[in-house]
């Protein structure tokens, strides 16, 4: 079970080393639409035009497709894309790159926030994504092209 699996349908901020903490896509999602928080999408391009995306939300990847290198103009990416006094909130496939993102949002001065479970969540026993958590599954506003 994951370390965050307690937490995905939570309204409360988990703790987390190196960055303002963990939340739900549902907590996020809230954060947005109150005007609190900016959604950052660090997926990569491909991933947002083949899976889906959340409508409005600044994409800056973190790593990018092929080969998933990282993206040189992430941090003027990020920062060009948060607002002052606001904090973020940074999605990726399943919750783990957006840790690495968070914790570089975070040292470049930004509150930054991991959202658990990321777009499509953890494989399940078929490896398949999308049924074991998920922006996307939990009913979150998002499209495909």
């Amino acid at each position: 079970m994951r370390h965050d699996a307690h937490a995905v349908n939570s309204l409360q901020v988990q703790p987390a080393p190196g960055y303002a903490g963990d939340i739900s896509g549902t907590l996020a999602w809230r954060w947005v639409q109150s005007g609190e928080a900016v959604l950052v999408d660090v997926r990569s391009d491909a991933e947002r035009a083949w899976v889906g995306f959340v409508p409005d939300a600044p994409a800056v990847a973190w790593k990018q497709w092929p080969g998933m290198v990282n993206n040189p103009n992430f941090d003027a990416e990020l920062l060009a894309a948060v607002a002052a006094g606001k904090k973020v909130a940074l999605l990726c496939r399943s919750g783990v790159r957006s840790i690495a993102a968070a914790k570089r949002a975070t040292e470049l001065g930004l509150e930054a926030y991991n959202i658990l479970e990321g777009f499509e969540g953890d494989p399940d026993s078929h490896a398949q994504r999308g049924h074991l958590g998920g922006w996307r599954l939990r009913g979150l506003p998002w499209r495909q092209s």
